[in-house]
């Protein structure tokens, strides 16, 4: 069990903090200072990095997954630490969630309301400085309606970060699938050309993609705990451990990995309607001796099938970790000694 759960802290480089005071006290005054300020009016990427406790990272994870195939919603408590924004706690909303979009209602505004006022009345004097919510299957990205629920958060309570948790693709990789976003002033054109890092989204979710990818930057996320959570996680990772030792990840994501099988089976099929179209518009160029610019157009559809492939093989790999897990679990319950 302890080996397992250094695995895990080292998969997600959660790293132990030696001074607590460094990163647990509260000052007052240096928060008010930094919001007299508002040094991210001058500078769009003035946040560069975001910094998730052990035991915040551990429950908007179990909140994401408890929500199944639908998303869930959450806030965050914490705090800046110059262009870092340190999230010290999360607490789950009261909402409705589909594929596309969540919806907070009434009730969970009064809710977040009090939750914040009684976490203050027992010490926790952090302010919220975000929000999380899920993307079951489909990747850490923001959507149309995230971009425009992050920039209405932004204009009215800055400082604000958004997290976004994929709890499917966690437990088929063993793990954390989190990416965390801020979106960019109306007006402001990025110099870059969006996400550098490529990530596997759905052919139903690709133009949603691409049409905002380059309204929002990503932020670093580094994930950190004290002498003080050990005890804590210690009493979770009991809980956790008997859980993934009596499921199998092949059993619980084979809707996922189906999904993702039908997915790549579309991608693929564009691609060589692409390369035909490619090819017959050549052949006829040859033949009539007009020439084809931009080398007959096969360069977008390689590009294509390129991260298909990249699709493949991350689903591949994902099943195969499934596999070597039940061949272990298989070798030391049910071996028996010659």
């Amino acid at each position: 069990m302890e080996a397992a759960r250094v695995s895990f802290e080292e998969s997600n480089d959660i790293r132990s903090v030696q001074s607590v005071d460094s990163i647990f006290r509260y000052n007052h005054a240096q928060q008010q200072e930094l919001l007299a300020s508002k040094p991210w009016e001058k500078d769009p990427h003035y946040f560069k990095d975001v910094k998730i406790s052990s035991l915040a990272l551990l429950k908007m994870v179990m909140h994401a997954r408890s929500g199944g195939k639908l998303e869930v919603m959450g806030l965050m408590l914490g705090k800046t630490d110059g262009p870092s924004m340190v999230v010290m706690d999360t607490f789950a909303l009261p909402v409705e969630g589909t594929e596309t979009r969540v919806n907070a209602q009434a009730a969970a505004y009064e809710y977040m309301s009090t939750y914040i006022e009684t976490a203050k009345k027992v010490g926790r004097l952090e302010n919220a400085i975000g929000w999380y919510h899920s993307h079951p299957g489909y990747g850490c990205w923001l959507s149309g309606i995230d971009v425009s629920t992050q920039m209405m958060n932004q204009t009215y309570q800055e400082p604000w970060v958004a997290i976004v948790v994929d709890p499917i693709r966690t437990m088929s990789s063993g793990k954390v699938n989190l990416g965390a976003f801020r979106t960019y002033p109306k007006g402001y054109t990025p110099t870059s050309d969006g996400p550098s890092e490529y990530q596997t989204i759905p052919l139903e979710k690709i133009e949603d993609f691409g049409v905002h990818c380059k309204r929002y930057y990503s932020l670093e996320v580094s994930y950190f705990k004290s002498s003080l959570d050990s005890h804590l996680l210690d009493l979770l990772w009991n809980k956790y451990w008997v859980s993934t030792l009596s499921t199998c990840s092949i059993l619980t994501n084979a809707d996922y990995t189906t999904q993702q099988m039908a997915d790549l089976t579309q991608k693929l099929e564009r691609v060589d309607s692409q390369s035909s179209s490619s090819m017959y518009r050549f052949s006829k160029a040859s033949e009539t001796g007009v020439g084809l610019g931009g080398g007959g157009g096969g360069g977008k559809g390689e590009g294509r099938l390129t991260k298909a492939v990249q699709d493949c093989s991350k689903t591949t790999i994902e099943v195969l970790h499934g596999l070597m897990g039940q061949v272990l679990k298989d070798r030391l319950f049910n071996s028996q000694a010659p």
